[in-house]
C-alpha cells in the first residue's frame, strides 16, 4: 500500500514544479519586455527635439566695481639731513608739530664757519679797495695818454690790464665770500614744505653733518598730512576700464562706518612684473586729517563699460571642458558659439565673440543641448 501513495506524491511534486518554471518563464519574458519598451520609450525622447527657451542678443552697458587693497601713503615725505657738519643749537619743532614752508625747525651752529666767512669777508674788502685804486691808477693814465707825448701807449695798456686783472680778482673774492655765507645758511634748517614732524632723531648739542655718525639718522621725517597718496593694484583683465579722474570710494579699519572717496590721478602705464597689475595712485584731501599715512584701505573702484557690448544672462554661457560657449538657434538647429566673459554684475555678464545684434540664444543653456542638435523653440 506504500508504494502508490508515494507515487501520488511524487506525480504532485512534479506537476508544482512545472508550473512554478512555467511561472518564472512568462515572469522573465514579461519583464524582458517591459525594459525594451522602456529603452525603445527613452530612445524616442532622445530623438525628440528639445524645447527651449531663447532670447533676442542685444547690446548694452554694464557697470560693475571691483574691491581691492590699498595703501595710503603721505602726498610728500621727506628724510630732513644737514647738509654742513656742527652741533645742534637750538630745537624749534618736536614729533606732531605742524610746520609751514620756509619754518626755521633747527639752529646749529660751526664755529669754523664763521672764522672762514670773517676771512672772506676780509679778502673782499682787500680786493675790493685793489680794484678801486687800479680802475682810479687807469683812469689818470689814460686822462694823461690825451696830450702828445705825456704818456705811451705801453703804459696805457699795462694799467687796463692791471685794472681787469684786479677786477676779476674782485669777482672772485665776491664768489668766495657767498660760497661760505650760503654754508652758513644751511645752518638753519627749515622746512621745504607745509607738514607735520612725523620723527625727530637729534637733540640739544648733539653732532650733526653730511657724512658720519651725525648723519646715521634723519634730523627729522616731515611728511604732508592734509594730502594722501592711496596706492592701488588694478588686475590686468581691469586696466581697461580705470582711466583718470575716476571717483573711487573707500573705508579703512578706524572708521569702518564712514565712506571716504578719491579721485585717479596717476597710471603707471605699464603692468608690474610680478603681480601682473597696474599701479594706479588715487588722490585723497585730508583737511581733518582723520586718515593717516601707512592705513590699509578697502577701495571699491566702479567699472563701467566705456562702449555698448553684448549683454546676456549668466544661464546663457556654458563653462565646459572644452571651452566657454553659448548655443546659438539656426533654422532649428542648434549651434554652439565660442565666447569670452567680460563684466559681471547682477546675473549679467559681458559678452565677446563671433556673434552680431539680434542672433537667438538659449536662455539656459547646457551641454546636453548637442551642437547640431534639432530644438523646439517655446
Amino acid at each position: 500500500m506504500k508504494r502508490p501513495i508515494n507515487q501520488s506524491i511524487h506525480r504532485l511534486l512534479v506537476a508544482f514544479s512545472s508550473v512554478l518554471l512555467i511561472g518564472s518563464f512568462v515572469g522573465c519574458h514579461s519583464s524582458e519586455g517591459k525594459e525594451e519598451r522602456k529603452e525603445k520609450e527613452e530612445e524616442k525622447k532622445a530623438d525628440a527635439p528639445a524645447t527651449v527657451e531663447v532670447f533676442p542678443l542685444q547690446r548694452g552697458k554694464l557697470s560693475s566695481s571691483l574691491q581691492v587693497p590699498g595703501e595710503l601713503v603721505a602726498f610728500r615725505d621727506v628724510d630732513i639731513y644737514a647738509k654742513v657738519s656742527g652741533y645742534i643749537k637750538s630745537l624749534n619743532v618736536d614729533v606732531g608739530t605742524e610746520v609751514k614752508q620756509g619754518q626755521l625747525l633747527a639752529l646749529a651752529e660751526a664755529p669754523e664757519l664763521s672764522a672762514q666767512l670773517s676771512s672772506a669777508s676780509s679778502r673782499l674788502n682787500a680786493q675790493e679797495a685793489l680794484s678801486i685804486a687800479s680802475k682810479a691808477n687807469y683812469e689818470r693814465i689814460l686822462e694823461a695818454s690825451k696830450f702828445s707825448g705825456a704818456v705811451s701807449k705801453n703804459d696805457v695798456d699795462q694799467a687796463l690790464a692791471k685794472r681787469n686783472a684786479d677786477l676779476a680778482q674782485l669777482e672772485a673774492a665776491k664768489s668766495g665770500y657767498r660760497e661760505v655765507a650760503d654754508l652758513k645758511k644751511y645752518l638753519e634748517i627749515r622746512a621745504p614744505f607745509n607738514g607735520i614732524i612725523s620723527a625727530r632723531n637729534a637733540s640739544t648739542g648733539a653732532y650733526i653733518g653730511p657724512s658720519g655718525k651725525g648723519s646715521e639718522f634723519p634730523l627729522f621725517v616731515l611728511t604732508e598730512q592734509k594730502k594722501l597718496r592711496l596706492v592701488i593694484s588694478i588686475p590686468e583683465a581691469y586696466t581697461g576700464y580705470v582711466d583718470l579722474n575716476d571717483q573711487v570710494t573707500f573705508n579703512v579699519k578706524a572708521f569702518p562706518d564712514q565712506k571716504f572717496t578719491g579721485q585717479v590721478k596717476r597710471q603707471a602705464g605699464a603692468l608690474d612684473k610680478r603681480l601682473r597689475s597696474e599701479r594706479v595712485e588715487v588722490d585723497v584731501i585730508n583737511n581733518n586729517k582723520k586718515l593717516l599715512p601707512g592705513m590699509i584701505a578697502e577701495v571699491n573702484v566702479p567699472l563701467p563699460t566705456k562702449n555698448n557690448t553684448f549683454i546676456v544672462p549668466k544661464s546663457a554661457i556654458v563653462n565646459a571642458t572644452t571651452g566657454v560657449f553659448v548655443v546659438k538657434v539656426v533654422n532649428g538647429k542648434a549651434e554652439w558659439v565660442p565666447v569670452k566673459r567680460g563684466l559681471e554684475a547682477d546675473e549679467k555678464v559681458e559678452l565677446f565673440g563671433p556673434l552680431k545684434e539680434g542672433d537667438q540664444l538659449i536662455t539656459k543653456a547646457n551641454e546636453e543641448i548637442r551642437d547640431g542638435s534639432s530644438v523646439n523653440v517655446k
